[in-house]
């Protein structure tokens, strides 16, 4: 039995969490304890170490990151750093056309979004994108999931951290 994701109002199939591309939202939700998505995005990235999870890091990431901090500032060894090549920028091209777009949505950040989604689209081993843009690049992963042109599914930190991605869905029994 297949459960639907924690966020959204669209169903998906939720599937295991087998390697995770992170955004610039989680890492920065990662980095400042004082952010409101800090507590789950420590979680997930204790999570996937404790599971061995890969986590990918892109250099578009990197990039967005940089303008405020240093990305040296984090544990970098624990991460696999993607660069951009061009099949990524290739796909993110094709996929432009797909996403539906709101007027007030910057276009340079759905510019970035599809870059990441084109890097998903050509990497295999990652299956969910960390999160905490709900808006803008989760929304367009469902929307390509939902048109069979993505298999990648968004994990919004702002739903809290939930173990079930890691076991495929399958929730723990409440405890008695």
């Amino acid at each position: 039995m297949s459960a639907t994701p924690p966020t959204g109002s669209r169903a998906c199939a939720r599937i295991e969490l087998d390697g995770a591309l992170l955004n610039t939202s989680f890492l920065i939700s990662l980095a400042k304890p004082a952010e409101r998505n800090h507590e789950a995005a420590r979680r997930y990235y204790k999570a996937c170490l404790d599971r061995q999870v890969p986590m990918y890091l892109s250099a578009i990431v990197i990039a967005e990151f940089s303008i405020k901090q240093s990305i040296l500032d984090l544990e970098l060894r624990h991460f696999i750093v993607l660069p951009f090549n061009i099949d990524h920028a290739m796909k993110a091209g094709q996929l432009w056309g797909l996403v539906e777009r709101a007027s007030d949505d910057a276009k340079a950040a759905i510019k970035d979004d599809l870059k990441l989604i084109g890097q998903c689209a050509c990497e295999t081993g990652i299956s969910h994108v960390l999160t905490g843009d709900e808006r803008t690049l989760a929304k367009h992963l469902r929307r390509l999931h939902e048109l069979g042109e993505l298999s990648t599914l968004p994990i919004v930190l702002a739903a809290g951290f939930d173990e079930a991605w890691f076991d495929g869905g399958q929730h723990s029994l409440p405890r008695v």
